[in-house]
């Protein structure tokens, strides 16, 4: 198992020049990957490429690229861009985000979403071979027919021709489409103690596929809060936990609500979903399960940090991607460290 640094996107209490910093400092003590993320504030693509001049060896991972927001051939094009420039460091990841910003933000339509990421990175590994893109799917056609197009590959040659792929999957059948089609699996609320059965979907997914889960990379975003008071640090999670269990989606169509429903929180997840879509944010946020957050987080003093990282290790994680919840750029450079000496002391 590797670390990694997940930066999320750019917020109110962060700044580009924050997320540099942390992501110099990962590079220096050995994280494998920094990933930043995007929603519909500021994007991916922009701050990976502008870390990968000010970083060495670290890799840059895009956790995630949305899919409804560019074109397959034009996420074909930025991986093999970002991937060139910095020397061959890149990490595709992908996910079709929800309804909400699909359909609100992007105007893309959010039915069909498994057939479409399917068919989607079928064209973006073709234009990454530098085949010609010629393609005739239910969601994607290429060349359009009756126009002036021609199938055209990437023009010219990039670092690699096999950037490894990830997909954002939540959801049992997404699962598995990610075991068949992709490299590696971006999790969230991943509960070490939970992902057996996971794991088996994407192992079924891979055997769908010939492959087995050997090489295939499991990588959670995992929030990280350093302290004595176990209970005080859960408290800095909860926030962003009842934002995606009551929030993040719709009543009928929440993705993550689903998911902690399907860890056994039926009744909670209901519970801080009514207070949240009910405006009552902080009730929402105190209605989140301490299990649930220790579950899937990392918050403690150092020796926990210990112990939580050999979980992570035994559940088959390849990328223990940790997300510093911090209120400034020295607390998050300070918890880097930390995770890296109890990754050391853990031996795993």
């Amino acid at each position: 198992m590797r670390l990694g640094l997940s930066l999320g996107y750019q917020t109110a209490w962060s700044t580009p020049a924050d997320h540099l910093a942390m992501a110099q400092e990962a590079d220096r003590l050995g994280y494998a990957v920094v990933w930043a993320a995007e929603a519909y504030g500021s994007d991916t693509v922009s701050m990976l490429a502008w870390m990968a001049g000010q970083t060495e060896r670290i890799d840059l991972g895009a956790a995630v690229m949305q899919i409804p927001a560019r074109t397959p051939a034009m996420t074909a094009m930025t991986a093999a861009t970002i991937d060139t420039l910095s020397g061959g460091r890149f990490r595709l990841g992908l996910g079709v985000s929800g309804p909400q910003v699909s359909e609100g933000w992007h105007g893309v339509k959010f039915a069909k979403p498994l057939g479409r990421t399917r068919e989607y990175v079928d064209i973006v590994r073709m234009a990454l071979a530098r085949e010609k893109v010629s393609y005739d799917g239910e969601h994607y056609t290429l060349p359009l027919p009756g126009g002036a197009g021609k199938a055209i590959k990437l023009g010219f040659h990039p670092q690699r021709t096999d950037v490894p792929i990830y997909l954002a999957a939540v959801g049992p059948k997404n699962l598995e489409l990610a075991g068949e089609v992709a490299d590696g699996w971006l999790a969230i609320f991943f509960a070490p103690d939970g992902a057996e059965e996971q794991l088996a979907v994407i192992k079924a997914g891979r055997e769908r596929s010939g492959k087995t889960l050997d090489g295939f990379d499991i990588a959670p975003t995992v929030p990280v809060v350093l302290g004595d008071d176990v209970a005080a640090c859960a408290d800095v999670v909860r926030w962003y936990a009842a934002l995606y269990i009551g929030g993040m989606g719709s009543r009928e169509q929440n993705f993550y609500n689903q998911l902690a429903v399907r860890m056994g929180y039926a009744e909670e997840a209901k519970l801080v979903q009514d207070l949240y879509l009910n405006k009552q944010v902080a009730e929402a946020a105190a209605a989140v399960p301490q299990e649930f957050i220790e579950r899937t987080s990392i918050i403690g003093d150092k020796k926990r940090v210990v112990e939580r990282i050999r979980e992570y290790a035994a559940a088959g994680v390849g990328t223990l991607s940790v997300s510093p919840y911090v209120g400034d750029r020295e607390s998050g450079i300070r918890t880097l460290r930390i995770v890296a000496e109890a990754f050391e002391e853990s031996g795993v």
